[in-house]
């Protein structure tokens, strides 16, 4: 008996060792240039959930692999994967033996995109919007396409804004409370610290968040995660800065179980693309990990990324026609420098302390505690008692004199005088900052100062932690459950920068009168200094929680997933001044709000062979509102906005997805619908409401109850024509518009200091079927790309962008703009054909953009295996004139104001453009050692 159990054994024994020796699948990746053995990459049979990961040496085995044909995918962060179709049979080890991946070009092409866009323009401290930066990790070709090329015209993946995905570093939030978007100047300059990542497209399913309609993108920092070794980098470009510098060193785990990355980079430019804007940015990065034991392992990354840059103007087709589309009106010459009124000034550095714990073979958990300080800050000239100081200021202009009526509204252009203008214009179309200085220096009230430059600012203290459980609950069955908190102490106030020569500013507002000109009725009529706060000052405070699940399923068949979220938020305002407009509501802490959602989605993989795939996904969440929307005049009183509920969102997408070694293609249609959102916006209005003539009311407008419903096409191909020569297409047709009339109000301060209700109802707005504005709903691209197997390529793609909306003006489109309030009929010629024909969204003119990229590198030697190269990219070739957005604006609020200012055909209150880079270029030169 004691012989068989010991014959059995040593026929069990036999039968393992031979089982370990022929593997059903193994192979060796390398790095192609360096010959170095890659490890941690990811090796996966597609049909299944079978994956490996390749050891020290770069070695990767499969014990079992289903029979049947089968493709191989072979992948890992900063290279092109590769791909391999396999028929394998029973008992027969296929050896795929060295197996080379090259360096993804796109890692380089990552430091030459421009993610400046309108949002980032503004002059509120909200976050930047990017699709760059939003898929700077993916390989589909369709996303490189809309980050690379169409990009460039700030094209949003189906008419998404921003804050609807989520960008998270280690798991935690990086979207701002205050609008929702992520700060990119966060990070900015650190691309080698934060290439590994990963991204999620829509609302397919994510690790690390439940998500939104947009995707998800991670950035991992963890220490050890890195490849070891150094990279310093050296840059030249004509974009929005002019040179970059850059040096990266990760050590990898040592023996005692300690690893470490650090990064830094200087960018700077005396004038970047547009006129007068100067930048400069140093960045830093650190990252340190110690592993405890086989379980446990900590993580402490620090990121400094300081960055201030002067802005340029949006300008009108007359100020574009006089100047050219380079013309910024918001910098002068002082002391034979140009100096920008407008920058913008970011400096929020973070801590994060992360902890890895391997609870077993299947589970782990991930807790993460992060805290970011900083400050934003967006400057502008403030005066009392002297000139608009803008060179555009409308009566500076040619159409202020040709657009004059006396009156009877007769019109009575005064021709002499627009030439005068134009010539004056044309000679001294930048601030004067020498004259500034000599008016407060020849005050009326000596030592006071006419003209100041401040800045709005916005500091931040808050504070972030999740936890993240992964487990292998089955072979089939995975769960993933997070929760997050934040907390957010955010101060914003008005900053006093430079006095301009004088000793003072006093702290009312000239417009008022009585109390009404008090920013702080607790001190009134203070004298305030550099560095000193005026205007307004006050705090928002936000609490958020969220949580969710997810169950992921994985059959040979199909593939599906269900997750469902919870989030509570809470909001509250609290004023340190106390106005002199809102003496009862403005100082202390107002009503706190609160919001609960939730979300639910779900989406399935059918695996037709494993090549072709169909891929399914939907969604339902409803959204708080951001911190912005919440409060429709937040820098003077503790007012809710009116009708304030939460988004509601439904999103869902199909696809048909091939992938196979020459051939990949994914071809989708998606649909999202956003209910209830809100937008908030400031400008100077006419005869709006109650106000009479030609006096001007400033006025916040409060647009509650839109409707954005988004549908189209994306289409992504890519075909490995040779060995050497790859093509590649992608295409998007969509269809973004309003699809109902929404609601609006105005919060007016001048009837506030009359003692009257601010709030006024204007009613509908009838803006269903406007398109959303300012991104390109059609777009198509063509590229072909050759790489040499000694290590060179370039590549050339041309693409079109088409379908471009102006941001129409609300106001313009409620029953105001039509009807005499004072008499309840229409105003004289204001017929719905009329109407109509003055309302129509203009639609930007269609265009084509082609752009070269190219690159070498070298292997200085095989002892060291050291490499060298240069990566260089032209875009916009043929230096094609386009327009990336606009705005109508709202002053002319009447049918006849907007009459007038029409009849010349110059108009003093046209629509405000932003443009698009000409032609630029950007070179990289880069060791790897």
């Amino acid at each position: 008996m004691k012989k068989l159990v010991l014959s059995t054994l040593l026929v069990l024994q036999a039968v393992l060792v031979f089982a370990q020796q022929n593997p059903a699948l193994k192979g060796k990746v390398i790095d192609a240039k360096s010959q170095k053995p890659l490890q941690n990459v990811v090796a996966v049979i597609q049909s299944t959930n079978q994956t490996a990961l390749t050891s020290v040496d770069g070695s990767f085995v499969f014990q079992s692999i289903p029979s049947g044909e089968q493709v191989l995918v072979v992948k890992t962060s900063g290279y092109n994967q590769q791909t391999f179709n396999l028929e394998p049979f029973a008992g027969e080890t296929i050896d795929l033996g060295v197996v080379l991946l090259e360096e993804d070009i796109t890692s380089e092409q990552q430091l030459s995109l421009v993610t400046i866009t309108e949002n980032d323009l503004g002059d509120d401290n909200s976050g930047s919007e990017s699709t760059s930066g939003l898929l700077q990790s993916s390989r589909d070709t369709y996303q490189q396409a809309a980050a690379f090329n169409w990009g460039l015209a700030r094209f949003r993946i189906r008419g998404l804004d921003n804050e609807y995905g989520v960008t998270m570093i280690n798991g935690i939030a990086m979207n701002k409370l205050y609008d929702g978007r992520p700060q990119w100047s966060n990070w900015g300059g650190l691309n080698d610290a934060t290439r590994n990542q990963e991204f999620t497209m829509g609302s397919a399913p994510s690790d690390y968040t439940f998500g939104s309609a947009l995707g998800t993108q991670e950035i991992n920092t963890r220490a050890s995660f890195y490849r070891p070794g150094t990279r310093i980098s050296m840059s030249g470009t004509n974009t929005n800065y002019n040179w970059r510098m850059m040096g990266t060193h990760a050590s990898g785990m040592n023996k005692d179980g300690w690893a470490f990355v650090v990064s830094a980079s200087r960018r700077w430019a005396e004038e970047a693309y547009f006129d007068g804007t100067d930048y400069g940015a140093n960045s830093l990065f650190a990252s340190v990990e110690k592993k405890i034991n086989d379980k446990h392992s900590i993580n402490l990354t620090s990121i400094y990324a300081q960055n201030s840059r002067g802005k340029s103007s949006p300008n009108t087709q007359e100020v574009t026609d006089l100047k050219g589309i380079k013309y910024n009106s918001y910098w002068g010459w002082q002391d034979g420098k140009k100096r920008n009124s407008r920058d913008k000034d970011v400096e929020e550095p973070m801590t994060m302390l992360s902890h890895y714990w391997k609870i077993t073979e299947k589970t782990t958990l991930n807790t993460n505690v992060a805290f970011q300080t900083g400050k934003i800050g967006n400057s502008r000239l403030d005066y009392q008692g002297g000139n608009n100081p803008d060179p555009t200021y409308y009566r500076n202009l040619p159409s202020y004199y040709l657009n004059q009526f006396d009156d009877n509204g007769v019109w009575t252009p005064d021709y002499t005088q627009a030439g005068i203008a134009r010539t004056n214009f044309l000679a001294n179309g930048q601030i004067d900052w020498k004259a500034m200085y000599l008016a407060n220096q020849n005050s009326a009230t000596p030592g006071r100062s006419v003209y100041v430059l401040y800045e709005d600012r916005t500091d931040d203290n808050q504070l972030s932690a999740n936890t993240i459980l992964n487990s292998s609950l089955s072979d089939n069955i995975s769960l993933t459950a997070a929760a997050n908190f934040r907390k957010l102490r955010s101060h914003n106030h008005q900053n006093l920068l430079d006095l301009l020569g004088g000793q003072y500013f006093l702290d009312i507002d000239p417009f008022f009168a009585g109390d009404a000109t008090q920013s702080n009725l607790n001190n009134p009529n203070r004298q305030v200094k550099e560095g000193d706060t005026y205007g307004y000052n006050y705090l928002l405070h936000a609490l958020t929680f969220d949580g969710f699940t997810q169950f992921k399923f994985s059959y040979d068949k199909a593939d599906f997933y269900l997750a469902q979220s919870f989030s509570r938020t809470e909001y509250q305002r609290e004023g340190l001044f106390r106005n002199g407009i809102y003496a009862n509501n403005s100082f202390g802490k107002g009503k706190s709000i609160v919001f609960e959602n939730f979300g639910f989605k779900g989406g399935i993989t059918y695996k037709l062979t494993g090549k072709h795939l169909l891929d399914f996904n939907g969604m339902y969440m409803t959204k708080a509102p951001t911190l912005r929307s919440s409060f429709s005049n937040a820098r003077l009183n503790n007012n809710i906005t009116p009708d304030l509920v939460s988004e509601s969102i439904v999103s869902a997408d199909g696809s048909y997805i091939i992938r196979s070694p020459k051939f990949k293609s994914r071809l989708t249609g998606f649909y999202s619908k956003i209910s209830n959102a809100t937008d908030i916006s400031f400008f100077y209005a006419e005869n709006i409401g109650d106000t009479e003539g030609d006096e001007d009311a400033f006025v916040s407008e409060i647009v509650t109850g839109l409707e954005k419903q988004n549908m189209g096409v994306e289409l992504g191909i890519e075909y490995q024509i040779t060995s050497t020569i790859k093509a590649t297409a992608a295409a998007s047709y969509g269809q973004y518009i309003y699809s109902k009339n929404a609601k609006l109000k105005t919060n007016d301060d001048g009837l506030a200091a009359l003692g009257q209700d601010p709030i006024k109802d204007f009613g509908k707005v009838y803006i269903k079927d406007y398109h959303q504005p300012g991104m390109p709903q059609t777009a198509a691209s063509f590229g072909l790309e050759y790489r040499d197997p000694r290590f060179w390529w370039v590549g050339a793609n041309i693409n079109y962008l088409g379908d471009s909306y102006i941001d129409v003006s609300n106001i313009l489109r409620t029953d105001n703009f039509s009807i005499n309030p004072a008499t309840g009929v229409s105003y004289p010629g204001a017929t719905d054909d009329a109407v109509r024909k003055v309302l129509k969204q203009e639609k930007f003119d269609s265009f084509s953009i082609l752009n070269l990229t190219g690159g070498k590198s070298w292997r200085i030697s095989k002892a060291n295996r050291n490499t060298v190269g240069f990566f260089a990219s032209v875009n916009n070739v043929l230096d094609v004139t386009y327009k990336t957005g606009g705005f109508e604006q709202s002053r002319k609020a009447t049918f006849p104001d907007l009459q007038q200012d029409l009849v010349s055909g110059t108009r003093a209150f046209g629509p405000k453009y932003f443009y698009g880079y000409g032609r630029t270029y950007f070179v990289n030169f880069y060791i790897n050692f």
